[in-house]
């Protein structure tokens, strides 16, 4: 039967792991000094070693004779322990095998000895998964195991583990692999399968499989299957919906010389041609960021300007969030890049004219420097004139006769920044409390199961330039009861809590755009939910009922302009502020 390419190449021994040298390093001497410890958590994105490092390191702390902290693989418990049928190494996958019965049973039977190993070792993949029941009743066995036990526990999303969790844990941070070594891994394999393979596209795998040498095994074995030849960049375009370095590098010139024909038509045949175009957008911001990249360290010449093109990045950086969330994907790229075509114009249109400004103000103020050491004398009678008549001189006059001599003189202007003064909402915690009320009088457990999966979408975009600091505050806050119309949400301290409430229109647009869960969102304190829990669970078993109530329209506190913020502003940042 034929053996997939990441499972015949998975390493056996620590010497053949790649990319995780300094994680490889510490177990192995902390098998060489006898101190490892109970409990071990391996975090990092997948396809990076987790797993596979785990089972080494549970083969090599029951080798009775280990050479460098490596397992002989001679001994009687290295043969037990290579065996698919060894009982005393335990795998679990918490993603099916995440309930409080699964880790009760766990409990049970940790306390027998091992069958034939020194160690028992239980290796728990992808342990956020378990549920909250599964956690606690993990907790004390984690904490106090039996000396003969030992837990790996694996997972790509640490966040979701609780903090009793983790303290108890020596830490691993698995890191993606990098483009070379996972290269280089490549090449080996084709050498040893005997795969005719062009050089490019090595490394494409490398670049498109993410820092996961797993996910570039698995795009090499999907290649080997639809080609017997030798397999070329044409072939891999096709399979993986993505353009070609020549498409590309066209496609950018085309954007870069305003050629919006060229453009349009470009992404009508990648759309016609079934090419992934969030991909292809993803392929021109690499490409483009490679030849800035390329320019400033190599000193390549561009056929295009430089700045056109960091803004080009900036600008498809910036939106890439707005890109994958779009009903209709290739509308908004079209508009997206007619839009940055059509503004680059206009402000190529606008430097060429404050140029040519700032060219008319020199010519005048060398000819005003010119005139004023051609009349001295008139200078100095004007002066003269000014001290003897000082005590009846009129102040606005003055004001007017220096706005006549510096009208053309280029002034600074104050739009450079803009001061917006954020209004309080005087009734924020009635709105607040209408909230909780109106949630938990709908309250379901479905929809909560439901908008626990939605929060998940959440983790795609907390890197976000634009939102990622809406999504991280979400993302540390406890979804706590969830209706139709409404949902709740804590934070752990009284101060989180006032700074998310003072966005929480923010808060929601973009938990709305993200989710498209149209819900009004509650936010309190940890402290103030078991309290509003309690009473609701008394509630309950006294048959009172909650009512659904009219939500009250925000009041805003009104902000009198007396001068003091504006004065404090222009202290500070002077002549450049506007306040609003």
């Amino acid at each position: 039967m034929y053996q997939a390419l990441y499972r015949k190449y998975r390493p056996k021994d620590f010497d053949s792991v790649v990319g995780q040298n300094a994680i490889v390093k510490t177990l192995k001497n902390s098998i060489i000094n006898h101190n490892f410890t109970h409990a071990y958590m391996f975090f990092g994105p997948r396809g990076t070693g987790k797993t596979t490092i785990s089972k080494i390191f549970a083969r090599n702390i029951n080798c009775l004779d280990p050479k460098d902290g490596i397992a002989c693989g001679k001994c009687d418990h290295c043969k037990v322990s290579f065996s698919k049928d060894c009982i005393d190494i335990i795998e679990i996958d918490a993603a099916s095998n995440n309930g409080v019965d699964e880790i009760r049973e766990l409990k049970n039977k940790i306390s027998l000895v091992p069958s034939e190993l020194k160690y028992k070792v239980y290796i728990i993949d992808e342990v956020h998964m378990l549920s909250i029941g599964a956690f606690n009743a993990l907790l004390k066995t984690l904490e106090e195991p039996p000396e003969h036990a030992i837990f790996i526990l694996a997972t790509t999303d640490p966040q979701k583990v609780p903090e009793t969790i983790v303290s108890r844990c020596q830490c691993f941070s698995f890191k993606k692999i990098s483009v070379d070594t996972i290269k280089e891994k490549l090449d080996y394999v084709c050498k040893e399968e005997k795969i005719k393979i062009d050089e490019e596209v090595l490394e494409n795998i490398a670049i498109l499989s993410d820092g996961g040498l797993r996910d570039a095994l698995g795009l090499l074995d999907k290649l080997t299957s639809y080609t017997d030849k030798k397999i070329t960049m044409e072939d891999f375009v096709s399979i993986n919906g993505i353009i070609s370095n020549k498409q590309l590098d066209e496609f950018v010139s085309s954007i870069m010389n305003g050629d919006i024909a060229k453009v349009l038509s470009s992404i009508n045949d990648f759309d016609n041609d079934g090419k992934n175009l969030i991909q292809v957008i993803t392929q021109i911001l690499n490409y483009s960021r490679n030849l800035m990249v390329d320019h400033y360290l190599n000193n390549t010449k561009l056929a295009y300007d430089i700045n056109k093109l960091q803004s080009f990045i900036n600008k498809l950086n910036e939106s890439m969030f707005d890109i994958k969330k779009s009903d209709n994907t290739r509308i908004f790229i079209e508009m997206l890049i007619l839009n940055y075509m059509s503004s680059n114009t206009i402000n190529n249109k606008a430097i060429e004219n404050v140029v040519v400004e700032k060219e008319k103000e020199k010519v005048k103020e060398e000819k005003t420097t010119k005139e004023n050491i051609d009349e001295p004398k008139k200078e100095e009678v004007k002066q003269e004139v000014v001290e003897e008549d000082d005590e009846e001189f009129d102040f606005s006059k003055e004001y007017e006769d220096t706005e006549e001599e510096t009208e053309d003189i280029p002034i600074k202007t104050s739009n450079s920044l803009v001061i917006s003064m954020p209004q309080k909402i005087l009734n924020i915690d009635e709105i607040m409390n209408i909230r909780v009320n109106n949630t938990l009088a709908k309250a379901d457990k479905k929809l909560l199961k439901e908008e626990q999966g939605n929060f998940e979408k959440l983790k795609d975009f907390t890197f976000d330039q634009e939102i990622g600091y809406i999504v991280c505050a979400l993302l540390d806050s406890k979804l706590r009861a969830v209706s139709e119309n409404n949902m709740i949400i804590s934070f752990e301290y009284d101060s989180n809590v006032l700074q998310n409430i003072q966005i929480i229109d923010k808060i929601t647009d973009v938990y709305t755009k993200i989710t498209n869960s149209n819900k009004e969102i509650a936010i309190i304190s940890d402290k103030e939910w078991e309290k509003v829990k309690n009473d609701y669970i008394k509630n309950l078993k006294d048959g009172v009922k909650y009512e659904v109530k009219d939500e009250p329209q925000p009041i805003y506190e009104e902000i009198e302009n007396d001068g003091i913020i504006s004065n404090s502003a222009v202290q500070l940042f002077g002549d450049i502020v506007v306040v609003e």
